[in-house]
């Protein structure tokens, strides 16, 4: 399946009965942001902490193909619990990422 110019699917018998697109959307609602600190005093293995921000603005996210275990129509409200990626200099416009 192809979503914008980047051929997309997802990998495995399970994955691929849960497989379903999603266009490319504009919203806004409350979202986090997820960063990963580096600490030099940390244990091998434990070098980055997590640092979350958590702010809300409209965004938009590029149309994309996945899968997952839970119900497609769940997906709403995981949508917001999931750290969003998209540039904060312009998060609305055409030209995105995907998650």
């Amino acid at each position: 399946m192809t979503q914008g110019s980047t051929p997309q699917a997802t990998s495995g018998a399970e994955a691929l009965t849960q497989e379903h697109q999603h266009d490319a959307l504009v919203h806004t609602h409350d979202h986090y942001h997820v960063s990963h600190v580096h600490r030099s005093d940390a244990e091998p293995g434990d070098e980055f902490a997590h640092r979350a921000h958590y702010h809300v603005h409209e965004h938009n996210h590029a149309p994309y193909v996945h899968g997952h275990a839970y119900p497609v129509a769940d997906e709403g409200i995981e949508h917001a619990k999931i750290a969003h990626v998209h540039d904060h200099d312009a998060p609305s416009a055409a030209e995105t990422r995907p998650e």
